[in-house]
């Protein structure tokens, strides 16, 4: 088996994504990446990711590609969880606030900024439509950012998540208050639940 038949056999198991630290760790030298471009095998989609070019490109699985530290939350999270009907228009990421995102700046992300100790909370691993796993925040941190975010999202939106997240059979109670204790929103939270439950 050559070099590209390895790379195949990688995008076939990776759903048809790489990263060039991946073929490295092969013992593949990245410059056969180029090679690959070059025969139409492969497409570069951001610094250090490719997809095989019959391959729909899943910009969940490149966005946190490029931005390691990106959790996606906020509204991007609201659609993972189902607590939305539409797709994000930007998507929405928290970082920790001493994180270089420069890589990454232009109008389709924005970003949110946390200290260590809450940027870590209810982070989950999710699948995007194409398969790939994503890291998300939790149902019940989704909550707790949009309700500590009000005054910035859409008032048809908030109200809709939170009936949602009401309605859910897998809503943890307990959790959504031991987080808003963190985030020191307890009494909002509270609020929003003795009109919902």
């Amino acid at each position: 088996m050559d070099n590209i038949e390895k790379i195949e056999e990688l995008l076939k198991k990776r759903n048809g994504i790489i990263t060039t630290s991946e073929v490295e760790d092969l013992g593949i030298n990245s410059r056969i990446l180029t090679r690959m471009i070059e025969r139409g095998i492969i497409e570069r989609v951001a610094r250090g990711i490719y997809i095989s070019v019959d391959t729909i490109e899943d910009t969940y699985f490149t966005t946190q590609a490029i931005c390691k530290k990106g959790i996606f939350s906020h509204e991007t999270a609201l659609y993972f969880h189902d607590l939305c009907d539409r797709t994000p228009i930007k998507f929405q990421l928290t970082v920790p606030s001493n994180y270089n995102n420069i890589s990454i700046k232009n109008s389709n992300y924005q970003f949110f900024y946390l200290k260590e100790e809450l940027y870590n909370v209810g982070i989950i691993e999710m699948k995007t439509l194409y398969g790939n796993k994503v890291k998300v925040y939790d149902l019940e941190r989704t909550i707790c950012d949009i309700i500590r975010n009000k005054k910035k999202i859409e008032i048809a939106l908030f109200t809709d998540a939170m009936k949602r997240y009401a309605e859910r059979k897998d809503r943890n109670s307990i959790k959504l208050h031991k987080y808003a204790k963190l985030f020191n929103i307890e009494n909002e939270v509270r609020k929003y639940l003795e009109v919902l439950l």
